[in-house]
């Protein structure tokens, strides 16, 4: 299905001698996409179960998500790939996303070194979708304030919002992950990062700031299994990851699969995270599930949910983040996607103090 961006191979290091490659021998590979979306949004904070005056969020707005992603690479004569991948932002001024070397064979699979996701976050599978805006790692945020605005608990990388999870929350911080070859379409990656420095703009220093000493010393495992039965194509994924805190550890795992046929695909996921607070404050937990529907033609069909909720005290109260999508996608042509959507999503306390709203979009995608 097209929007999946996720994608491992299998990887191993080896290092070996050989003659400088001159620059023509490089590929120069680059890319890149943007997503440009209008909805009309009808969205209100409520306390106590009533409406807060002052705070209506109801209009049409406008999002965008842009990146350029530069993949030069060489293979040398001992059959090694050197690549670099190095995406910039291109909302919000313009910054690194994700910046790592990659080291690859078909034989050895592949080392990965630098600010990068975990191989547990890129070994996950969820509920399969067609439209770019996302319920699960939700972009939906930015049309509904879910966060209140942050008072109710909205963490990125964790099991509240997305199955789609990293220790910690920890995104893209400078580590280094290998990943196997694939063995009949099973493939295994582990990752290892000393701190959880966020992003992979701070990569001076021992990085000993405020995340690192909160959170050190990251392992992921992940698992992904993919292959075709006659008809039916199935994508199974797993994770685990934990490290350790300044008292105590943090942890998160997750499974999730899908399973295509005939245009169909049917899918769902499940995650956890465990902070490390006592008494299980802050740890939270989500699912998602969902059908698509490739129609013979330019259309692609969706319908799906996300399920998520987060420890607030420790006497059980939960904030609770439940999210909707039905849509459908249009093949315009090589690299341009047309997308009709509606969400409707809400995230709080029951009775205390609640985020709800309804947004119906539209959105041009580009990748190039």
């Amino acid at each position: 299905m097209k929007k999946q961006l996720l994608c491992t191979s299998a990887i191993a290091l080896g290092v070996a001698a050989a003659a400088p490659a001159s620059a023509q021998d490089w590929d120069m590979d680059w890319g890149g996409f943007m997503n440009q979306h209008a909805a009309f949004i009808d969205s209100d904070i409520k306390v106590g179960g009533n409406t807060v005056p002052g705070f209506d969020f109801s209009g049409l707005e406008l999002h965008q998500t842009a990146e350029i992603i530069f993949t030069p690479s060489v293979t040398l004569d001992n059959g090694l790939t050197f690549g670099v991948n190095i995406q910039f932002e291109g909302q919000n001024g313009f910054s690194v996303d994700e910046s790592y070397m990659s080291i690859s064979s078909d034989t050895f699979g592949r080392l990965d070194i630098g600010a990068e996701n975990s191989a547990g976050y890129k070994s996950m599978v969820g509920a399969p979708t067609v439209t770019s805006m996302w319920i699960n790692s939700p972009s939906i945020s930015s049309f509904i304030p879910l966060s209140a605005p942050a008072v109710l608990p909205w963490t990125f990388r964790q099991a509240a919002i997305s199955s789609y999870t990293e220790v910690g929350g920890n995104n893209d911080v400078r580590r280094i992950s290998y990943y196997t070859p694939s063995f009949n379409g099973l493939t295994i990656g582990v990752s290892y990062a000393r701190d959880g420095n966020v992003n992979a703009g701070n990569n001076y220093g021992f990085g000993l700031d405020a995340n690192a000493m909160a959170l050190s010393n990251v392992w992921d495992i992940g698992v992904n299994y993919s292959q075709s039965f006659g008809n039916a194509d199935i994508n199974v994924g797993a994770r685990y990851g934990e490290g350790d805190l300044v008292v105590g550890s943090a942890s998160t795992w997750g499974i999730g699969a899908s399973v295509g046929f005939g245009g169909f695909t049917v899918g769902g996921s499940y995650a956890e995270n465990d902070n490390g607070a006592a008494n299980g404050v802050a740890d939270n937990e989500g699912w998602s599930f969902g059908m698509t529907y490739d129609m013979a033609g330019p259309w692609a069909f969706e319908a799906l949910t996300y399920q998520g909720e987060t420890n607030v005290t420790a006497a059980g109260l939960t904030s609770d983040y439940t999210a909707y999508k039905i849509g459908a996608s249009r093949d315009l042509g090589p690299g341009v996607d047309w997308d009709l959507y509606a969400v409707m999503a809400e995230n709080g306390v029951s009775g205390i103090l609640e985020v709800e709203g309804f947004a119906v979009g539209t959105a041009i995608n580009l990748s190039f």
